[in-house]
């Protein structure tokens, strides 16, 4: 298979390489899966670097940067989850987040102040759907592809627990977050805002680096407990988020294009 069959369509779409053959086993390990040798992944996270600086609302592209560069994060994600009871648990029932596997109006009726309440509030005010995320392809081990794929499907919890909406400032505060917290290398954007910078980022960072590790939460058996006995137990407080007109559903549909490629890494 040429490794442009491989690349997201408009990466792939480009003369930039062709390979006649190559030195790999070509067979997937998981529904899914694209195998590629070492030069193939240089060779797409290169240039889905630069397409998606091209063209910032490529969901294909921000994923397959963030899976060719993960590098040693996922392994050292995976040994954090088999350390913890709870994220072994995970590990070994692979649940999946989306609207399919999780009952949203029993959320909705769920009582005030608890975290399925909680969850279902803030969808419905950033209009963001738990079914916009990208799966995985081109990470080879069956259950490194799993920890990538449970990282993006949580990453709408990380906005909720740590109460940020979905606008741009919110988005870079995450990733800062997720950086000092899971270790997963930066997405590659950028913004100049003063509140991003001396307050969002600082936050992130500390608290970043001094919570529990929130890929080791099983999120879906939390559900009726009080999300802010949850933040104290998780160590998440003091969020410096502010919440605006342009933070809710009514300006969702930008804001979404930039969450879903952040939670694309």
């Amino acid at each position: 298979m040429s490794v442009l069959r491989a690349l997201p369509r408009s990466l792939a779409a480009r003369p930039y390489l062709s390979i006649q053959s190559r030195s790999i086993n070509t067979t997937p390990a998981y529904p899914g899966h694209i195998p590629l040798n070492s030069f193939e992944n240089a060779f797409l996270a290169v240039g889905s670097a630069v397409m998606s600086l091209m063209d910032p609302y490529r969901a294909d592209l921000i994923a397959a940067l963030g899976e060719t560069t993960a590098g040693p994060a996922l392994p050292r994600l995976r040994d954090i989850m088999l350390a913890s009871p709870e994220a072994r648990q995970i590990l070994k029932d692979r649940p999946r987040i989306n609207t399919r596997t999780v009952d949203l109006n029993a959320l909705a009726h769920l009582p005030e102040g608890t975290w399925g309440r909680t969850y279902k509030t803030w969808l419905e005010r950033t209009g963001v759907t738990p079914d916009s995320r990208e799966p995985v392809h081109y990470i080879d081990d069956p259950e490194l592809a799993y920890v990538m794929q449970r990282y993006r499907e949580c990453h709408d919890f990380y906005h909720c627990i740590c109460n940020f909406s979905v606008n741009v400032e919110s988005e870079l505060a995450i990733k800062y977050f997720e950086f000092a917290n899971l270790g997963l290398p930066l997405a590659a954007i950028s913004a100049k805002r003063n509140t991003l910078f001396s307050e969002y980022v600082p936050w992130a960072m500390k608290y970043g680096s001094t919570a529990q590790c929130l890929i080791t939460v099983y999120w879906e058996k939390r559900w009726e407990q009080n999300v802010e006995e949850l933040r104290k137990e998780l160590g998440i407080r003091d969020s410096p988020a502010k919440w605006s007109k342009k933070s809710l559903a009514s300006t969702a549909a930008t804001s979404n294009d930039a969450h879903v490629n952040g939670a694309a890494n």
